[in-house]
């Protein structure tokens, strides 16, 4: 993992990408934050958005892992500023556009449902971002032998969190309906206490995303809620979006064996789901 470049202080900063990349372009923090006595400003903007209105940056920081995504390509086309991919191969159509090349994993990942290029490309922006990343190996190791969730017969599932958590369960969602073929929803915290919570009841398979601070007392209210309908509701413990998504891809792994489906090929194994997936570029 590279940890030779960091995001400069003093500028502003854009992370991009699409379904699961876009997801780890939100574990970078979004608000203006001191460092070393400056200030970077950072967000997330999907890789769409960038194209439709290409953003005032000093930097944009594209996610793909296979360096050929089309709208993040896309993306890259559009802005007219350096540019920085991380990635899972050196070489490839969105790199040769750009000023510096992130190889953030030791191969290519041949599953669809993509898991260990998500941590590693959450660890690398970590990275790049300024943090100690030096400890996740040996957390995620610990994690993967923990004790799994259980499979159950839920047709609905529910992943809510907020803060850094937001981007966790937007990809623990995003894993479920791929690699299971359940349906999944992420929602904010917040916004399952203000309106969400109307279609959820008993049938729905729900986790929250503990969080820490004002986020966590509202993640303990969330659950109080969802007990008082009735719902089957873990509240997580966070540490990490790197460490925090491995219980929900080990559960992925686990409903789809339970369920006969391969978590792989993210139904494009059926013919209808193929030409759907033919249908766009």
């Amino acid at each position: 993992m590279p940890t030779d470049r960091q995001l400069r202080v003093g500028s502003r900063v854009v992370v991009t990408g699409c379904g699961t990349s876009f997801h780890g372009a939100c574990t970078v923090p979004r608000v203006d934050h001191r460092i070393d006595g400056g200030f970077r400003e950072t967000r997330a903007e999907q890789a769409l958005e960038c194209v439709l209105r290409p953003p005032r940056a000093d930097l944009l920081v594209l996610v793909s892992h296979e360096g050929e995504t089309t709208m993040t390509l896309e993306a890259a086309r559009a802005f007219d500023g350096p540019k920085w991919l991380v990635t899972g191969k050196a070489e490839g159509p969105i790199a040769e556009l750009c000023d510096e090349v992130i190889v953030a994993t030791p191969e290519l990942e041949k599953s669809y449902c993509h898991t260990a290029s998500y941590t590693c490309a959450v660890a690398a922006l970590a990275a790049l971002a300024g943090e100690d990343i030096s400890w996740l190996p040996d957390a995620v190791a610990a994690e993967l032998e923990a004790d799994h969730e259980p499979v159950s017969e839920h047709e609905r599932w529910l992943v809510a969190g907020a803060g850094r958590d937001w981007a966790t369960a937007q990809e623990a969602a995003l894993k479920l309906r791929e690699g299971a073929h359940v349906a999944a929803e992420a929602h904010h915290t917040e916004q399952v206490l203000h309106g969400h919570l109307a279609a959820v009841d008993e049938k729905v398979r729900c986790f929250v995303l503990e969080g820490e601070g004002r986020a966590a007392e509202r993640a303990q209210g969330l659950v109080a809620a969802l007990g008082e309908i009735g719902c089957e509701t873990t509240l997580v413990p966070t540490r990490h979006p790197v460490v925090d998504i491995v219980r929900f891809q080990l559960l992925t792994v686990d409903l789809a064996e339970a369920r006969g489906v391969d978590p792989d090929m993210i139904h494009v194994d059926d013919p209808r789901w193929k030409r759907a997936r033919d249908s766009y570029a």
